[in-house]
């Protein structure tokens, strides 16, 4: 059964990431996309970390794993590098990783 919720949520949250950087991606050339899905993605995964392991299964394995992408942000860290966009690429990073850290702490808070 947790195998099932896992499925299907990760159906959810890469429909969702597509979506998302299909909308963002005709409008700006950072990579807001991936900054927004692993954003939301943390914010969520924070609001059901002392859920149910259905819950958590369903919407943080499944969802925010469908969701989030360490490996886009990865890549397109890397990519701007290659561009010769040094502070863009550390901006990236550094906003990614504080803001991503900071809407778990807030999700987990507002859910306690």
């Amino acid at each position: 059964m947790i195998v099932a919720l896992v499925f299907v949520g990760a159906a959810v949250g890469a429909a969702l990431r597509y979506v998302t950087a299909r909308l963002v991606r005709r409008t700006f050339p950072f990579p807001w996309a991936t900054f927004a899905v692993n954003v939301v993605g943390s914010f969520v995964l924070g609001c059901v970390a002392g859920a149910s392991p259905e819950l958590r299964a369903l919407v943080g394995a499944g969802l925010c794993g469908g969701l989030t992408t360490y490996s886009t942000f990865s890549f397109e860290t890397l990519r701007l590098t290659e561009l010769g966009r040094h502070g863009q690429a550390f901006a990236n990073v550094a906003a990614g990783l504080t803001a991503g850290l900071a809407a778990a702490a807030l999700g987990y808070a507002l859910s306690r």
